[in-house]
């Protein structure tokens, strides 16, 4: 019993478990789409947290460059099952959404409240403003990378065309290789783009063995499937209820609810005064969205019979041309307040009304 006390004490986060068997209640019982919805929204939150101290666990046991590529890669499981469950559902705006959600979560809210948490505390804060350099131009190619199809289309073609499924085909290739590319080089140099290792002090040990942390990896991921299924499965009767477009559900909601733990992660760590590291998370995510995530829908897609292009409608288009300069201008300067945090997040406030506001 000390140790159920001890495992809800120590990760508050935790307690939202309770919200499995309250999903699975709600599902047999009939409830209704909200509840059902609701509750696996909530499930989903605490699990996502488990496969992140999962991999930290196992980052410990590799070293600091794959624990590094770990925490970055796995940190953004939770939503690359989501968007796989809503492909096989034929959701695939929702998928679209969640991507470019997911692209202006980290760069404006997370950055953003990181920025406004560790001002507060620690006032004027420091990063390498070399670094944020780097990011910032891999950050713009990015962007570039994921225009090119949608405008190219309206020449090509329509989306659901060989022309423009081909084109899709061709830049993701290129981005996947872009990403083989950037772990190749964040392997061989200490600070690269896609990976970021959290040292909670110099003689970290794990907490639990590698088998506990490979047993807990695949419960979570299990648990988040399952989650998925229910979330996905309720997500247009819910947005038709609640008067709420699958656009906005997808550019919100699940980016946030996947990336919940990870999100955490970053403004603890600004409020620690760590605020390269905080920036670190939050890009290397929106470049392993990018370069990797986004990409390898596009193929798995082909599998699954629902072909996902990488075409965008210009409110995406527009929303991450903005996050990203906006982004890139406040880290130009490598210092940071809490100002300039709270710039980002009404940046961030001003786009979701703007998607709130779209029509269904």
């Amino acid at each position: 019993m000390s140790r159920i006390w001890q495992f809800f004490r120590t990760k508050p986060l935790n307690v939202l478990l309770l919200a499995l068997p309250l999903a699975l209640a709600a599902e047999l019982g009939h409830w209704g789409s909200t509840w059902i919805f609701v509750l696996s929204t909530i499930g989903i939150i605490p699990l996502a947290g488990l496969i992140g101290e999962a991999t930290e666990a196992l980052a410990a046991y590799t070293g600091p460059r794959i624990g590094g590529l770990l925490n970055a890669t796995l940190g953004n499981a939770a939503e690359l099952i989501i968007t796989l469950v809503a492909i096989r559902a034929g959701l695939l705006d929702l998928v679209k959404a969640s991507i470019t959600g997911s692209i202006l979560g980290n760069l404006l809210l997370v950055m953003g409240l990181s920025m406004v948490v560790g001002g507060i505390k620690n006032g004027m804060q420091h990063f390498d403003r070399r670094q944020a350099g780097n990011n910032a131009i891999l950050l713009t190619l990015v962007v570039i990378a994921i225009m090119i199809p949608s405008i190219f289309s309206h020449s090509i073609g329509p989306e659901a065309s060989v022309g423009v499924e081909s084109l899709s085909l061709g830049v993701a290739g290129v981005m996947i290789l872009l990403y083989g590319l950037g772990l190749f080089y964040s392997l061989r140099t200490p600070k690269g783009p896609l990976t970021y290792e959290i040292k909670e002090s110099v003689h970290h040990k794990p907490e639990m063995s590698k088998t506990a942390a490979l047993v807990l990896l695949g419960l979570a991921t299990a648990g988040v499937v399952w989650m998925s299924e229910m979330l996905v499965g309720e997500v247009e009767a819910v947005g038709h209820g609640l008067g709420l477009s699958e656009f906005f559900l997808g550019i919100i909601l699940i980016p946030v609810i996947g990336n919940v733990a990870e999100h955490l992660v970053a403004v603890q760590v600004a409020q620690r005064n760590q605020m390269e590291l905080s920036i670190e998370i939050a890009v290397s995510s929106s470049l392993q969205i990018a370069l990797f995530v986004a990409p390898l829908l596009v193929f798995v897609s082909l599998l699954m019979g629902h072909p996902l292009t990488l075409v965008f409608n210009q409110y995406e288009l527009l929303a991450l041309g903005a996050a990203a300069v906006v982004a890139a201008l406040v880290s130009s300067d490598g210092e940071s307040n809490w100002l300039e945090g709270a710039a980002l997040l009404a940046v961030y406030t001003i786009l979701a009304i703007g998607f709130f506001l779209l029509p269904s």
